[in-house]
């Protein structure tokens, strides 16, 4: 996702007319799972659910993924197949928290208010979130917890109600691991 943040602000910077986005994870070591595995991060099941009251870990995986980026206007012109239109795009850590693998909900919810406000979105724009979906009991509900604090705060602002169950999310980390 850096590489995305990345690959989209040398494009509006007009840096470059076309950008690369992409990402690999490879495991080469067995040092990791072994790592992961003392400190109960991994699945003992052997697959990953995220968002789910049976989950308890996560799953290794390794691929990769590539993204051709270009302005829509450019891509539009030229009769580009477009897939989707990036409108907002932010990076961030995961906020001060007293470990490593545990992220901070509130720095969550102003990273995703704060793109919903970037791209001119308002809370009912969007029906479905692709979500980080760690799988372990532990790291979903801080996610779940602050994409509902994001969602709330543009509610408010917005001055809506939100439906509830109006937003899916979900994870494909279940099907092709972490």
């Amino acid at each position: 996702l850096t590489s995305l943040y990345e690959a989209v602000a040398a494009l509006r910077a007009g840096d470059c007319d076309l950008a690369l986005a992409g990402g690999v994870n490879l495991i080469w070591s067995p040092n990791h799972f072994l790592a992961f595995g003392k400190a109960g991060m991994l699945s003992k099941a052997g697959e990953s659910r995220a968002f789910d009251e049976a989950a308890d870990g996560y799953v290794r995986g390794e691929g990769g993924a590539a993204l051709l980026l270009k302005p829509l206007a450019s891509a539009l012109a030229d009769g580009d197949p477009i897939h989707g239109v990036i409108r907002a795009v932010g990076v961030n850590h995961g906020g001060r928290t007293n470990s490593l693998t545990v992220t901070n909900p509130r720095a969550q919810a102003a990273l995703i208010a704060s793109m919903f406000r970037a791209a001119g979105l308002g809370p009912d724009a969007v029906d479905y979130i692709e979500a980080h979906g760690t799988g372990t009991p532990l790291g979903d509900p801080i996610e779940i917890a602050g994409l509902k604090q994001a969602f709330a705060a543009l509610h408010e602002e917005a001055g809506s109600i939100p439906a509830p169950g109006s937003v899916g999310v979900g994870s494909v980390k279940t099907t092709v691991g972490h």
